[in-house]
């Protein structure tokens, strides 16, 4: 039972960057929400069958107190439907941290989870671009493209966080399938990104690069080579293939940093303020962000700090810091490429939390997990982890019986 929970486990970390592009209608849901309920099913006979749990870390225990804390507001929320379904969302997403914790054993289950990671980001990067070739994009001359389902910010917001966990893997993968699917994802998901025109998405998408460019560089100095040469190449290609208008709104960057409105987030962001002061402990209640601000339905706070502390008050924000922070320490627990790509991944998570509502994110929730897990298995297991991510690519030496899925 523990394969099977594992396997499916792999294919719910594959589906979660395009989840809202395959939609099963109610009352399944999308693809990611199926799977990751069958991961579900599956863990807790697996669990059982053995008889032992996994002791807690740290971040597990501060992500049950969030889910708990958010639970409590309930009986005080202003929007009691919405704080249900919300809640529902909330199991769905926060149980990814426990899934991961207890089925990974070892550096090669880490390795397998960045790759079916990277892999769903290909999906979605291809699907952006799909999107962009198709008859009625061209008919209706757009200038903003996503994957089908998928709000732009959001689809650019994905494909930057696969950018890092991309890198790590063309530094530490041997085989060429897997560093060929490494090494392609950066230029794809680079269009995928300038595609979405998402301002946003394109400043976390040169933090993303940057860090990825540096992790790329150490200890392979012909690469750096290699970088300068394809650079012009690469640039000449997406210079042709992105729209110009998808440019220009990108070149309004400036401009809305120095004295726009940011797309009228700085409206959200005034009334989202004045429902935190109005509940500044407690909160108004999970998902009641819109209603406490007087926003329209559609919608959102466009900003994680302040939709967490609208909604759960400063006791809620106390409890995602803590969750960001023990990601931090889990981070100082490994070394080598490993620990820089996830400091750039986690720097990446960050930029786009400033202008995204990323805590109902799966991929949030997924990259955390990920992260406490290369910490366990920095205290754990630190040699194997060494020989997985070392700084220069080598063969990771995996159990037969953990070799066989991906």
């Amino acid at each position: 039972m523990r394969r099977i929970a594992w396997f499916l486990l792999l294919l719910f970390a594959f589906t979660i960057p395009w989840e809202y592009s395959l939609e099963l209608g109610e009352p399944l849901g999308n693809i990611a929400r199926v799977v990751g309920l069958l991961a579900l099913l599956a863990a807790i006979p697996a669990v059982l069958q053995t008889g032992r749990l996994r002791t807690p870390g740290l971040m597990q225990w501060l992500v049950l107190a969030f889910f708990l804390w958010l639970c409590c507001t309930y009986f005080w929320t202003i929007e009691p439907l919405e704080t249900v379904a919300r809640l529902r969302g909330y199991f769905q997403e926060l149980m990814i941290v426990w899934l991961v914790w207890e089925f990974a054993e070892d550096a090669g289950d880490l390795r397998k989870l960045l790759r079916v990671t990277v892999a769903g980001s290909w999906v979605l990067a291809a699907l952006t671009v799909a999107s962009f070739a198709s008859a009625e994009a061209i008919a209706n001359a757009q200038i903003r493209f996503a994957a089908i389902g998928q709000d732009p910010n959001d689809v650019a917001r994905f494909l930057d966080l696969g950018f890092p966990l991309a890198a790590l893997l063309l530094n530490s993968e041997r085989r060429w399938p897997w560093r060929l699917l490494a090494a392609g994802y950066l230029p794809l998901g680079l269009l995928g990104v300038l595609l979405t025109a998402s301002r946003g998405g394109f400043l976390a998408a040169v933090v993303a690069l940057v860090g990825s460019g540096l992790l790329l560089a150490y200890g392979h100095p012909k690469r750096v080579l290699a970088g300068a040469l394809a650079l012009p190449a690469l640039a000449a290609a997406l210079w042709f293939i992105v729209p110009r208008e998808s440019f220009e709104r990108l070149a309004t960057i400036p401009e809305q940093l120095q004295g726009g409105d940011l797309n009228q987030r700085l409206n959200i962001w005034a009334a989202g303020w004045h429902a935190f002061v109005r509940a500044p402990f407690f909160g108004t209640g999970a998902g009641s962000f819109v209603s406490a601000a007087g926003l329209g339905p559609i919608d959102t706070a466009h900003n994680t700090v302040l939709s967490i502390v609208v909604s759960g008050g400063l006791v809620a924000l106390f409890l995602a810091a803590a969750i960001v922070a023990a990601a931090i320490w889990s981070i100082t627990q490994t070394r080598g490429p490993l620990k820089w790509a996830m400091v750039v991944t986690l720097l990446v998570w960050f930029t786009t939390s400033l202008v995204a509502t990323v805590e109902e994110s799966r991929t949030t929730w997924l990259l955390l997990a990920m992260v406490a897990l290369a910490g366990r298995l920095g205290m754990e297991q630190p040699e194997d982890l060494a020989g997985c991510f070392p700084d220069q690519a080598s063969r990771c030496e995996l159990p037969v019986t953990t070799g066989l899925i991906l």
